[in-house]
């Protein structure tokens, strides 16, 4: 709806609560003198109009969190994440995000109730600094008129006081009364948010209603059949103080945890977003008379409106693509998260280029990472091309591109050029004299895993140089098929020479032609001007391991036939070690493109299969500890390949024109009996049925060119 709504921003009032004015700008500050000043605040407003409501668009947001109500339903939480990254959070983000939605109320009235809270809390949660809502709304009555609202000085407002900290509440806390909202300046200026507001789910555990006898102490636990991300919901009646604690535990761990004391009756919905798999509610009843509890948990995600699915006839396979698919679902909320529980924001690139491809290959719905592709161009150009992880900066070409290439929209590419030449400049400065990275901020990140005590998440040279030169290298070839696309030729042959280049640095430096494998890194000092927390000494150690010779496959940076031994190495040789589900990914892509998918993508797989069977309610973050302290969450989509991996090693898609307007197939069981695979595109879905012994059935829906790829390249089923 094409409507110029108004943006008037109302806060409390400063005279009656100066410390609830202002804030830090990120629930990451690095400030010394943390100070978030953590309010949740209430404004409310009742609109008549005697006659009934046939529609109303909204525009709304606030500043730092909230949640919506409208005649008492839910509606709506926000503010959509303006992205972020682990640097520069002492001074606000440029862009702040509008909600829009249309409401059809069947009513004469609008009852508006928003919650909202003051302060950054989790390091996905960005603030202005000061604390405010805006909404403005145009109100389509049933005779046509139309009639425009705004927050102003008739809405009425309240500090909720028994939200004294985050995660702590405190219903003995007396309460304010309301008083008029008063404007504040619009510091915010908002953009509109390009996807919809997330799906709500209201869900009741197992053993979640009990009543407590006076004076009684209990603990039980109440089990999800899944784990869900959401926000704790509690529901008391009592006479007198009851205490209560839940944690939102995934697993056996004790999980993230809110503190509760109540007086009286109580309906409490948290502002934290929880991943759990069972609420462990612990009760202390100080009070003469009985209590009674129900506990429960409000889902909440990006909206699914479908979801393509992939059979195989072996059902263990099936039930690691059911896991992937619900932990990608729980991972996308208004950005893509790592996971529910971490709620890292944009800067883990590497995930999300995953969740990526993942979607693509079941809900199709790629608004979400357009948008995550462009937040990030957005810190790329605020920091001047420079992100926290290395390697993930250079993951976000690819991620760019896979992305255009899935929905054809040649305006994302244009959007994002800016930013892709701030990056690629940038690292051009990393270069040494021999041809190679040599000077980066840090080799992070590569992997989830420790060698010698050595962490492979900010690793030294001799354990990180290969891999980021491959991750460059990657960006390079990538930009100049972008620039290809947008028809600037001279960019286009700038950076495939540059490429080649680097290529030729890659295996003059770091390939041992008499082991012939790749080497992590060279051994050579890091200054000590270069060194700090995520950039430690080199190590006089040389490393042979999966990481290097994975990447040289996947990227091209040899011939096939090198990369083929590099692979059979890979899956042959124990002393090069493992990697994570993450970095199985580009195993799994290396093994695709070098023709190998029938000899390896069902062994790789398969070990996914034993975490899925020992907990079927999430993905679980890796398969190697990192160490022995450290708990694997089971809400973490980054190793989710399986979904995406999977239906394309047994269609052996390719997209050849972008938007799928033409592509090619060779489907393979990969020496399965049977599968049906279903893949969205914006022009409708491909199914493709395999049964052993029977030629391939297939369907492409019209508008897309289907074109035949050669026997010679695949051996199994093929077209």
């Amino acid at each position: 709806m094409n409507i110029n709504l108004p943006e008037k921003w109302i806060w409390l009032d400063e005279t009656t609560y100066p410390d609830s004015q202002t804030t830090v700008y990120s629930g990451f500050s690095e400030q010394k003198d943390y100070n978030g000043n953590y309010t949740v605040a209430e404004f409310r407003r009742r609109y008549s109009f005697g006659s009934a409501v046939k529609s109303c668009f909204l525009r709304l947001s606030a500043d730092t969190e909230f949640v919506m109500y409208v005649n008492g339903n839910a509606v709506a939480t926000g503010p959509v994440c303006v992205g972020g990254d682990f640097l520069y959070n002492d001074s606000p983000r440029p862009t702040h995000y509008a909600t829009l939605l249309t409401l059809e109320p069947d009513s004469d009235t609008l009852d508006f109730f928003v919650r909202v809270k003051l302060m950054p809390v989790g390091i996905n949660e960005y603030s202005k600094g000061h604390g405010g809502l805006m909404l403005g709304g145009c109100i389509t009555l049933e005779d046509g008129s139309e009639i425009i609202i705004s927050t102003d000085n008739t809405w009425e407002c309240r500090k909720n006081a028994s939200f004294i900290a985050p995660y702590k509440f405190d219903g003995t806390v007396k309460q304010g009364e309301y008083t008029r909202a008063v404007a504040v300046n619009n510091i915010w200026n908002c953009v509109d948010s390009p996807i919809p507001p997330r799906t709500e789910e209201i869900l009741f555990p197992e053993n979640g209603s009990f009543d407590v006898l006076p004076h009684e102490g209990k603990t039980v636990l109440a089990g999800f059949p899944k784990i869900y991300s959401g926000f704790v919901l509690l529901s008391i009646k009592c006479k007198g103080i009851v205490k209560v604690t839940v944690n939102c535990a995934e697993t056996t761990e004790e999980g993230s945890r809110e503190e509760f004391i109540f007086d009286g009756d109580c309906d409490y919905r948290g502002f934290q977003l929880h991943s759990a798999g069972a609420l462990r509610i612990n009760v202390q009843n100080l009070s003469g008379e009985g209590a009674q509890i129900r506990a429960g948990l409000v889902s909440t995600h990006y909206p699914v409106f479908a979801c393509a699915d992939t059979r195989t006839s072996d059902g263990a396979f099936n039930d690691v693509l059911d896991v992937c698919a619900h932990t990608l679902k729980i991972c996308r909320q208004t950005i893509h998260l790592d996971s529910p529980r971490h709620s890292e924001p944009l800067a883990c690139t590497g995930d999300y280029y995953i969740e990526t491809l993942m979607t693509a290959f079941s809900f199709g719905d790629m608004a979400l990472a357009e948008f995550d592709i462009r937040r990030t161009a957005e810190l790329l150009r605020y920091h001047g091309g420079e992100m926290f992880h290395t390697s993930y900066s250079l993951i976000w070409v690819q991620m760019l591109y896979d992305t255009y290439m899935f929905t054809g929209s040649k305006q994302l590419l244009r959007d994002c050029k800016d930013a892709l030449l701030l990056l690629l400049e940038r690292f051009s400065t990393y270069l040494g004299e021999n041809g190679i990275i040599e000077t980066p901020p840090n080799y992070m990140f590569i992997d989830w895993i420790y060698i010698n005590g050595i962490s492979l998440h900010h690793p030294p040279k001799a354990l990180g140089q290969t891999c980021l030169s491959m991750f460059y290298f990657g960006a390079l070839e990538t930009a100049s098929k972008i620039f290809a696309e947008l028809d600037r030729t001279a960019l286009q042959n700038k950076y495939l020479a540059e490429a080649q280049r680097l290529k030729e640095a890659i295996n003059e430096q770091l390939y041992d032609s008499e082991k012939e494998m790749y080497f992590e890194g060279l051994n050579t000092p890091t200054p000590e001007n270069m060194l700090y927390g995520y950039m430690p000494q080199n190590v006089s150690e040389r490393y042979y391991r999966v990481h290097a010779n994975i990447l040289a496959a996947y990227f091209g940076v040899c011939d096939r036939e090198r990369a083929k031994a590099l692979i059979n190495k890979v899956m042959t040789d124990s002393a090069l070690g493992d990697c994570q589900p993450y970095f199985k990914h580009f195993l799994l892509e290396a093994v695709y493109r070098n023709g190998l998918r029938n000899e390896y993508t069902r062994e790789i797989l398969n070990a996914w299969k034993a975490p899925v069977r020992e907990c079927p309610k999430g993905l679980v973050e890796g398969f190697i500890a990192p160490e022995p302290s450290y708990y694997f969450d089971h809400s973490h989509a980054w190793g989710g390949t399986p979904l995406y991996s999977l239906p394309k090693a047994l269609t052996g898609i390719e997209i050849k024109e972008p938007g799928y307007k033409k592509v090619s197939l060779s489907p393979s069981l990969l020496g399965l009996e049977s599968a049906d695979v279903s893949i969205p595109t914006p022009l409708g879905t491909i199914n493709c049925s395999l049964k052993k012994g029977e030629k391939p059935r297939i369907t492409v829906p019209e508008g897309i060119k289907l074109e035949q790829t050669s026997r010679s390249r695949f051996s199994d089923n093929t077209l």
